[in-house]
């Protein structure tokens, strides 16, 4: 196995290829965690993964709750299926909310203010149903609790990671906050130790072939955790040492082959791309400050044949979408076909008419 055949693989595991997944829910359960601070472009993510989903289905599958987005994993935005959310919160919430300690500290936050910021987002949300973030704040302030300085953000995260609110349905085009217990309601807890078995084995048949350091990168658990999560489900994988570094990953009948016509349009911060501390199996070293700003920021990707050759940007205005481009390599005419078509499909996935194309 070398880096091409990795490539090949996470693509085929991830069903960004060959995809055999028809529901928004499905996708997510697969895939175990998708990162979600981009709402449209997630949306995306998970839209690609499958044969005929649209933004609109996907969006409905969120106002359901058959998905949720809250704040997981790595202290960020995921989507997860319904029936996951509770075991997955309980088992990375600690680790998050430890790792906040400080900035909630420089905040003024106490457990008082904690408290008392819960109450009211709880009486609120219960009076009034699935309320916005403009909402919220306006009640917060109305008690004379300050939201500003991204105090908001904090406080919102605090009670998700408490499990008290989750994303709930679109109003008027605006996300949500609901009642996680209203919204799914509990059903029996995991031991630590079934769910990170549970959370590893997730992880290695969506992302795989995978390292150690992936694992534990992407599910924001400590070294120790992620090893321990490792040794329970090694008899379930099949590994390879490349160089330094060893493979994990589920048993297959032989290496999936790209075919000629392999070219994708990947959304900002997508999986294939961010779930993995060494991403050098689909970028290229002297391409990795043009695909992943300094700033965090994971830009939305053309992948050709497993690669990140180019990155995209859409703008929406009216019935219209226009795609500007910026490649990182030269682009053949046969390439710039099979990219155009990809275009077409994201405007389809949209429901927008495809306008002007910047190469």
């Amino acid at each position: 196995m070398n880096l091409k055949d990795i490539a090949a693989l996470r693509l085929a595991n991830q069903k960004i290829i060959n995809t055999n997944l028809n529901s928004p829910k499905e996708i997510v359960s697969a895939m175990g965690a998708m990162q979600a601070q981009d709402y449209s472009m997630v949306k995306w993510a998970v839209g690609l993964r499958s044969k005929n989903l649209t933004d609109k289905s996907i969006e409905s599958a969120i106002s359901k709750g058959e998905i949720i987005r809250t704040h997981l994993l790595r202290p960020t935005w995921h989507l997860v299926s319904s029936e996951d959310i509770h075991w997955m919160l309980e088992l990375t919430a600690p680790r998050i909310k430890s790792a906040l300690k400080f900035r909630h500290k420089y905040l003024g936050f106490n457990e008082s203010i904690i408290k008392k910021c819960k109450k009211i987002i709880e009486k609120t949300i219960s009076e009034n149903g699935h309320s916005t973030r403009e909402e919220l704040i306006s009640v917060l302030e109305k008690a004379k609790i300050s939201t500003k300085e991204n105090r908001a953000s904090h406080i919102f995260l605090i009670a998700e990671l408490d499990g008290l609110i989750c994303s709930g349905e679109i109003k008027n085009k605006k996300q949500t906050y609901a009642l996680l217990k209203e919204r799914v309601p509990k059903t029996n807890s995991l031991n630590k130790e079934e769910s990170l078995g549970r959370l590893a084995l997730k992880y290695f048949t969506s992302h795989c072939p995978a390292t150690l350091q992936d694992f534990t990168w992407w599910s924001g658990m400590s070294a120790a955790d992620s090893k321990s999560a490792l040794e329970m489900i090694k008899t379930s994988l099949v590994s390879e040492t490349i160089g330094k570094q060893t493979f994990w990953y589920t048993n297959t009948n032989g290496v999936t082959k790209f075919s000629n016509d392999s070219v994708h349009l990947l959304p900002a911060f997508d999986e294939y791309i961010i779930a993995y501390a060494d991403r050098t199996a689909v970028i290229k070293l002297d391409h990795h400050k043009k695909a992943i700003m300094r700033n965090g920021m994971f830009m939305p990707s053309i992948v050709i044949n497993g690669q990140a050759i180019g990155k995209w940007k859409r703008i929406i205005k009216n019935d219209e979408v226009k795609i500007e481009t910026e490649f990182f390599r030269s682009i053949s005419k046969s390439e710039k076909k099979l990219i155009q078509k990809q275009f077409e499909k994201l405007a389809n996935f949209i429901n927008k008419n495809l306008s002007i194309l910047k190469n």
